[in-house]
């Protein structure tokens, strides 16, 4: 890989530490070009990150500043940022764990103070990095380490929640959905306000491996039956929702 066809990332810490399958390599590029197709400058951009897998993303790959926070707590460094340099561009990369659950707070109160920060959540829908835990996210009734007989709890939409909170710009896609995923980030970047992209990725060491979607393909065809298109789920009848999940841009205030 030559420094000079890719100047925005840390070549000499490649290849990622991802596990095969994980989708945070496809965010990983999708998100360096997201920055350079809204024309933004890296010298004056603040990348923050929690703790979990999705934090390995900015930190140490991005060939710019990065600030790898406490548990739960990149919103509010990167609020922190803001205060000290209200002329950086901070844009926050972490996973469903860390911003939904112990980061839930500072992700809805950001939204509803309409910051202008761009919060990227690669949702996996485990807890990735520390075993394989239950999540927000975890659909119910699929298996995870803590959950080997099914998640109980209902869980969160995060597009709905930053939505409800009063997000200005709101997106979901899979990482499977590239070029949407892409455009979306860019379009966020851009936001003058608070704006929010989900980014659907995949699991197959602990997530996959216990809800028998061993492989990316798996994956991939999972993910193509349950999320859809919102200009097709704008079309469905509410029976024909039930099970699948919009995708698109889903909120632009």
């Amino acid at each position: 890989m030559s420094r000079e066809l890719y100047p925005n990332l840390r070549l000499e810490v490649f290849p990622t530490p991802f596990c095969a399958g994980c989708g945070h390599g496809i965010l990983l590029g999708a998100m360096v070009r997201a920055v350079n197709e809204a024309g933004l400058d890296w010298d004056r951009i603040l990348f923050v990150s929690g703790i979990g897998c999705a934090a390995w993303i900015p930190s140490p790959h991005f060939a710019a500043d990065t600030l790898h926070t406490t548990h739960g707590r990149p919103i509010a460094f990167g609020t922190g940022a803001l205060l000290a340099n209200p002329e950086l561009k901070v844009v926050v990369i972490s996973g469903d764990g860390d911003l939904a659950a112990i980061g839930g707070n500072h992700l809805i109160h950001a939204a509803r103070r309409n910051l202008p920060l761009t919060v990227v959540c690669a949702n996996n829908h485990v807890y990735g990095m520390t075993g394989g835990q239950v999540a927000p996210t975890t659909p119910i009734g699929d298996c995870t380490q803590t959950s080997p007989w099914g998640a109980e709890e209902p869980p969160f939409d995060l597009c709905r929640l930053v939505d409800g909170a009063g997000g200005g710009y709101v997106a979901r896609h899979t990482v499977f959905q590239i070029w949407q995923l892409i455009r979306s980030l860019t379009r966020a970047l851009k936001f003058d306000g608070f704006s929010f992209v989900e980014a659907v990725s995949p699991c197959p060491t602990h997530y996959g491996k216990l809800n028998e979607i061993p492989t990316l393909g798996d994956f991939h065809r999972r993910m193509r039956g349950l999320y859809i298109d919102r200009k097709r789920w704008d079309k469905l009848s509410e029976s024909e929702r039930e099970g699948k999940v919009p995708t698109g841009e889903l909120i632009s205030r």
